[in-house]
């Protein structure tokens, strides 16, 4: 990337992912194989996919122009070999950034398109995980189920119990950790998806959930006082809520910074500072993250050699340390039947601080 070399001592640091896309990170030499191999290329060259699939000078700024770069890969993810090829690629690209604890996220509703099933779609990625475990076995692997929330709340219930029954609990290998809720915010506020959330949290997934990036605060109040979420994807609007910051410093709820691509869909507007300092400067919790390293042009090395205008490396390597004390992989617990904590009901007053 312009203006951000990657030094050794960026290169060096042992690095934490918890927020990494399929469909966004699928490198473009892989995509433009399968392509080739399938008859579907619209173009005739890999430099001109290149400019469908990276987001290109003059295009950043706007969600929508963002999430179209999303639209050709899903042709190639229709096809269980194909899936699991593109786990191992993904996987492969964040080891030679030295990310030894990656968790990828990915909505298995949107590749069942062709004939696969919910179920072979989720295991297709963790058969990628699982052979990309043999070649790196110093590396911990795990998945993030999706829900669109453009879908309703009806298939988000659906989807959380299908990502049970592949959860990490039941399986001595790479498994499902946890359950998101990503796609537009506006129209689709979080509380209406609280069943699927009681769904994953019994069946002892760990929760996310994107809120704040094109949503006011409130969505994240919801996000954490109605679906119990520990971790918030983006939260960009938190910053603008004095008592909200004050609440994810005090419970530690983790926001997951994706520096590039806040910029690139307008979550943060250009020439202003990123919410992440100001996390840091109020004591909550963050992760470094790329969100979609193909789509943003972007890797874990990129995104710390950006930080390092401001954070030494000391700095990024511990909060990559805590980060990891944030992972859902093997934290995982076992079904319950019964909330240790009731979940507030919505309309009820949120809880603030003494």
């Amino acid at each position: 990337m312009k203006g951000f070399k990657v030094t050794s001592e960026v290169a060096n640091i042992k690095k934490v992912e918890l927020h990494q896309h399929v469909d966004g990170s699928i490198p473009i030499d892989v995509t433009w194989r399968l392509m080739k191999k399938h008859g579907l290329n619209p173009v005739e060259t890999k430099k001109e996919m290149e400019k469908l699939l990276v987001l290109q000078d003059g295009e950043e700024g706007a969600l929508l122009r963002y999430l179209d770069k999303f639209h050709y890969p899903q042709w190639i993810t229709q096809f269980y070999d194909n899936i699991a090829s593109v786990i191992e690629s993904i996987i492969a690209e964040a080891y030679e950034n030295n990310v030894r604890l990656l968790e990828l996220r990915y909505a298995p509703i949107i590749h069942t398109f062709a004939g696969l099933t919910l179920r072979q779609s989720i295991s297709s990625v963790l058969s990628g995980m699982n052979k990309a475990m043999k070649k790196f076995p110093d590396m911990a692997l795990g998945l993030i189920v999706i829900a669109m929330r453009h879908q309703g709340p009806h298939i988000a219930k659906i989807l959380a119990r299908q990502a049970i029954s592949e959860s990490q609990l039941l399986h001595g290998r790479s498994g499902v950790i946890g359950f998101d809720l990503a796609g537009a915010e506006r129209g689709n506020p979080a509380r209406l998806f609280g069943e699927a959330y009681e769904i994953a949290r019994t069946g002892g997934l760990q929760l996310t959930i994107h809120a704040g990036e094109d949503e006011d605060s409130q969505a994240i109040w919801e996000s954490i006082d109605i679906l119990g979420a520990t971790r918030i994807g983006h939260g960009c609007s938190a910053v603008k809520d004095k008592v909200l910051l004050k609440r994810l410093a005090r419970d530690q709820i983790m926001i997951e910074c994706c520096y590039t691509s806040n910029y690139q869909t307008g979550a943060v507007s250009l020439g202003e500072p990123h919410p992440i300092l100001t996390f840091l400067e109020n004591g909550v919790p963050v992760s470094i993250c790329t969100d979609n390293t193909t789509v943003s042009a972007t890797s874990q090395n990129i995104e710390n050699a950006k930080l390092m205008q401001w954070l030494t490396p000391e700095e990024l390597s511990s909060i990559h340390k805590k980060s990891e004390k944030h992972s859902f992989i093997h934290k995982t617990g076992k079904p319950r039947m019964l909330r240790e904590k009731p979940m507030r009901k919505a309309g009820e007053k949120r809880l603030g601080l003494p």
